[in-house]
């Protein structure tokens, strides 16, 4: 994993100086995320050199990490021991760090069965916007009266502090896995996935290509073929390798041109008549989606569900609404969050929002 550093001080000592001279910073570590949002206009705050295990306790499933660590390194040791990130982040390439993972709350398939990544987060050490240190939560737990910082974090985009350190539960890999198949429409898939979430089974991950309804069975042998017995289906080979690329967003469809939407609706949401491609997964509730129609069509279709639209990739993120537009009294919380945090608005100002 390279090696092992902490820049807490230089990070912090950084961010201090950026606070008093008023000056803009661009959070970066591997970079592999930097799409996914609107872009910050301000000078890199380099963080990759801020990387390496600070301490795994197997027994206890406990892992404690340096934001800039790679995910591929912390997959690797947690592996070694029977272990894993349950809330599988994606990466996008061998950059993608710990850090960036939290910061944007990505969780791959295995979310709606085993949790995302904020349930997974048990504290961090991070820098405030005046560079101040500060530690919430640790390695339990446990919740505290008032806001939950820690997990607070998750998904701020850097906008709130700068993650130095970041405590995570992790869990055992699961000792056998199956994946089956049934061909049918998005229609019947959806269906079908929210009436086998009703059940028993021990379900990992289900996703739909527009062709192939594909649930994955994980846990003891017994229970998983038993399982997949159950279910009925052609069983998937390599399945393996199909599942990491969903994670990962290296199928075909993710890798086309044009904007690409990322949709979240209530999982037994029918297919919403917008056209273009779509690819769904976690039950449902998750639905990517390649379309041309315009921003304000695909918004209000998925606000009438009483889901959100992000765009994820493509479209000017540099101008664009990227994130779907906040209820007033929401968007309140955010600004009284982001002044509580950071007063001078240095941290990755407009990542999410022009005001965040």
């Amino acid at each position: 994993m390279g090696a092992d550093r902490d820049c807490s001080a230089e990070i912090s000592a950084r961010v201090a100086a950026a606070s008093g001279e008023r000056t803009a910073l661009a959070i970066r570590a591997g970079g592999t995320r930097d799409f996914y949002g609107r872009a910050v206009d301000g000078e890199i705050l380099d963080v990759a050199a801020h990387r390496g295990v600070v301490a795994w306790e197997p027994a206890e499933l406990v892992l404690t990490a340096r934001a800039g660590t790679p995910l591929a390194g912390i997959e690797a040791l947690l592996g070694s021991g029977g272990q894993m990130l349950a809330f599988e982040p994606p990466r996008f390439g061998a950059a993608s760090t710990l850090g960036g993972a939290i910061a944007a709350a990505m969780s791959g398939p295995r979310r709606p069965y085993a949790g995302a990544a904020r349930d997974f987060v048990l504290g961090v050490r991070c820098v405030n916007g005046r560079g101040e240190l500060r530690g919430f939560g640790w390695q339990v737990m446990k919740n505290v009266a008032g806001y939950d910082v820690s997990r607070l974090m998750c998904g701020a985009f850097g906008t709130l502090g700068v993650l130095l350190d970041i405590s995570l539960k992790v869990l055992p890999v699961p000792p056998c896995e199956i994946t089956v198949e049934h061909a049918c429409d998005a229609a019947q898939a959806i269906v079908t996935m929210n009436r086998t979430a009703g059940t028993p089974l021990p379900l990992s991950a289900s996703s739909h290509d527009g062709e192939r309804l594909r649930l994955r069975l994980s846990g003891t042998e017994s229970a998983v073929r038993a399982a997949a017995t159950t279910l009925g289906g052609e069983i998937v080979d390599d399945a393996a390798a199909y599942w990491k690329a969903v994670r990962d967003q290296t199928l075909a469809f993710f890798r086309a041109p044009g904007a690409l939407w990322r949709l979240s609706l209530p999982p037994a949401t029918p297919p919403l008549a917008l056209g273009g491609e779509q690819f769904i997964e976690w039950g449902g509730a998750l639905r990517w989606l390649r379309t041309a129609r315009d921003a304000a069509v695909v918004r209000a279709a998925v606000s009438a569900t009483g889901g959100h639209a992000t765009l994820y990739r493509g479209g000017d993120a540099a101008n664009a609404e990227v994130f779907h537009p906040l209820a007033p009294g929401l968007a309140q919380l955010h600004r009284r969050l982001k002044q509580a945090f950071d007063p001078e608005g240095i941290l990755n100002p407009g990542r999410m929002y022009p005001w965040l």
